[in-house]
């Protein structure tokens, strides 16, 4: 098993500090931490939606060309080998 890697005793000191450190300090990480998650959220509800590009700058974006219907009728079924 060995002893424990440097990266193992920076993370009991974090815990340790966070934990023992003073009162309410996780309290408010947690508040802060909510507040940026709602704050993201209601940004990103009031950005526009990506389906649409957005207009250039002296210039008119054209839809794309829309496809034409297929008649069932016209299509012919793929001839098959038979041995």
């Amino acid at each position: 098993m060995g002893s424990l890697s440097i990266w193992h005793w920076l993370i009991v000191l974090a815990v340790v500090l966070v934990v023992f450190g003073g009162g309410g300090k996780i309290s408010s990480m947690m508040g802060d931490f909510a507040k940026g998650i709602k704050s993201f959220k209601k940004h990103m509800a009031d950005d526009e939606p990506m389906d649409e590009p957005a207009p250039r700058a002296g210039g008119h974006i054209s839809p794309p060309p829309a496809a034409k219907p297929v008649d069932p009728a016209a299509v012919q079924p793929e001839k098959t080998h038979q041995p």
